[in-house]
């Protein structure tokens, strides 16, 4: 099994005044990353703002992000879409640059039954020889990875080894750590949750909120393996607000985390369209919960 780390951060892509993969940028984001509790980053997910990159802005950033890292952490590349012969040759493409996995959405807008989620996932993760998280987010996919299918990718695909979960359904996160084969990695896909996730058998999380609040992620992972309960309850109240701040109902991620580096200092740039940026309104709440948490 892989060495991802706990703390996987789905980082943003950093753009320039023009719209442009800002590569500066990117190695300042990803050096502040690493020194501020994660363990390693999914490039190009959909914090990345995966579905306006270009495959060859993909490909670009998988090469930048990883020759920054180096062995300093793991580099996840963020391959799927819902066309599996184009997924299958960005998968080839990115693990053929050494990248230490590769995260494979579930196809979104064509709504495939379990059968073709399983063809989907099995035909691409046997062409690799990297190891691979799916990713299960039925509320931006409008497709549930089911548990019973994760279940027969775990055992019948020697290369499916983990899956990043944003059901918000425990249930079916229990299912999973219940079933499938010894050293299976359950991550959190939903920041709010992280603390039950591991509760029920999860290893860690592929985090947006680590853009801000890393290290308190990472110490209450530390707290709750050592069975400091109390203490990792604790850090999870804590970070609460932080949370709610990047989820807003009214403006979707990667908005307010854009906001919040952007008020960091970190110089993140706009979303893509046809995202928009965080308005004044949504900004303020960004810029309260930071200040509440003591960062600016």
């Amino acid at each position: 099994m892989p060495n991802w780390g706990q703390v996987i951060t789905a980082m943003v892509t950093p753009f320039d005044s023009q719209g442009r993969v800002d590569d500066k940028g990117v190695e300042r984001v990803v050096e502040y990353l690493l020194a501020n509790g994660s363990d390693g980053v999914v490039v190009a997910g959909t914090t990345g703002e995966s579905p306006t990159l270009t495959h060859e802005e993909k490909i670009h950033l998988f090469r930048l992000v990883k020759s920054i890292v180096g062995n300093r952490g793991s580099v996840i590349a963020g391959t799927g879409s819902n066309d599996t012969a184009s997924s299958l040759e960005l998968s080839k493409e990115a693990s053929a640059l050494g990248v230490d996995g590769l995260l494979l959405v579930a196809p979104y807008y064509n709504k495939p039954s379990q059968e073709g989620l399983y063809q989907h996932f099995r035909i691409i993760s046997e062409a690799v020889d990297v190891p691979v998280m799916l990713y299960n987010v039925p509320p931006r996919t409008s497709c549930n990875i089911d548990a019973k299918t994760v279940l027969r990718l775990a055992h019948d695909v020697e290369n499916v080894v983990a899956v990043k979960e944003a059901s918000s359904n425990l249930v079916q996160v229990s299912e999973i750590a219940a079933g499938a084969p010894e050293g299976f990695l359950i991550y959190s896909g939903e920041d709010g949750i992280v603390l039950p996730t591991l509760a029920v058998g999860g290893v860690g999380v592929v985090s947006v909120s680590a853009h801000v609040v890393g290290r308190d992620l990472k110490e209450m992972h530390r707290r709750f393996f050592a069975g400091d309960l109390k203490g990792a309850q604790e850090l999870h109240f804590k970070m609460l607000p932080i949370v709610r701040a990047l989820f807003q109902p009214t403006t979707p991620s990667p908005a307010p985390v854009k906001a919040a580096m952007n008020l960091l200092g970190l110089e993140a740039g706009s979303v893509r369209l046809p995202l928009v940026d965080a308005n004044p309104a949504e900004t303020a709440i960004v810029k309260s919960a930071l200040e509440l948490y003591g960062h600016i």
